[in-house]
């Protein structure tokens, strides 16, 4: 039986120039909004703490030191 990707979430290690693939699906969940991203559209995460941001400002506003 084929299992199907559509509508799971995969599991991604994160790295400075991309992203490893743990787990298999078609989306990740941003860490501040919830959004889903499709992995064909991550562009912005971080690394140190492994988190998926949709979008630039997101990204920027949860990395700023506090």
């Amino acid at each position: 039986m084929l299992m199907s990707n559509t509508k799971r979430p995969a599991k991604l290690h994160y790295m400075a120039n991309g992203f490893r693939v743990l787990s298999t699906g078609d989306h990740v969940l941003c860490a501040v909004s919830g959004a889903a991203i499709a992995l064909d559209d991550l562009r912005y995460w971080d690394v140190a703490e492994q988190h998926p941001f949709a979008t630039a400002e997101l990204a920027s506003e949860a990395m700023a030191p506090r």
